[in-house]
């Protein structure tokens, strides 16, 4: 006669009570009640034979550093971690996928920038999760409506000479009167550095010359933003 198996080294989901559950306590009190660790549980489904799911997403965050850091992870990377195959991490890559988009859309009125917050909105959760630098292009029309958003260079503009008559095209062939700058630095810190100040002066110089507006140029970096109008760097006055 054999003993019954062991339990498990750690606490079964299925075994905290209704109200320390992740979906009970998704279903009961909504998503924002529950920690990055009980959410991403919620994707896992289930953990392992050595760690329940919650212990797993606790793991798998302080692994990457953060919440931040697992997102920016590759698909390879998510695969090579322990309890993590190619159909976990398609789940948890489509979950971010549509939290990104769902935080950009916008209803059926066409987005009105009235300054880099309105930029920030509707940039900065897709662009600071990116670990590489991207030059962005934000179009507008003569009532600084979005006309459209264009990726125009992708790479830092420290090594990557950004071509001002090609950026205007885009302005020019959208017929748009104005335009806004965006970049990210992958590091997180969106101070703008000595190239981003000389290239941006150049290209509003350029845009003068066309009779079109560059109105910002916004640098995102781990969720925040700087504006060079704002500051009054890249040709732009003083406030």
């Amino acid at each position: 006669m054999t003993d019954d198996a062991a339990p498990p080294p750690y606490t079964l989901i299925r075994d905290l009570p209704p109200t320390s559950r992740p979906r009970e306590r998704l279903r009961d009190f909504g998503p924002t009640a529950l920690s990055e660790a009980e959410l991403l549980a919620i994707l896992l489904r289930v953990g392992s034979t050595r760690e329940s799911a919650l212990s797993q997403a606790e793991r798998l965050l302080a692994r990457f550093g953060s919440l931040r850091g697992f997102a920016q992870a590759s698909f390879a990377e998510m695969c090579n971690e322990k309890g993590l195959g190619e159909a976990k991490t398609a789940q948890i890559k489509a979950a971010i996928e549509l939290g990104v988009r769902v935080a950009r859309s916008t209803t059926d009125e066409r987005i009105i920038v009235h300054g880099a917050d309105d930029i920030a909105k509707m940039l900065a959760p897709e662009m600071s999760l990116l670990d590489q630098e991207q030059v962005r292009i934000v179009l507008l029309d003569t009532r600084s409506r979005v006309i459209e958003s264009r990726i125009a260079y992708v790479g830092s503009v420290h090594t990557t000479p950004v071509r001002i008559a090609e950026l205007l095209g885009h302005a020019i062939r959208a017929r748009a009167t104005s335009f806004v700058l965006v970049h990210n630095h992958p590091s997180g810190d969106p101070r703008p550095s000595a190239a981003d100040i000389q290239m941006t002066a150049q290209v509003r110089e350029a845009a003068k010359l066309m009779d079109i507006e560059l109105h910002d140029h916004v640098v995102i970096g781990g969720g925040r933003y700087a504006s060079m109008c704002a500051l009054g760097l890249g040709g732009f006055p003083r406030t």
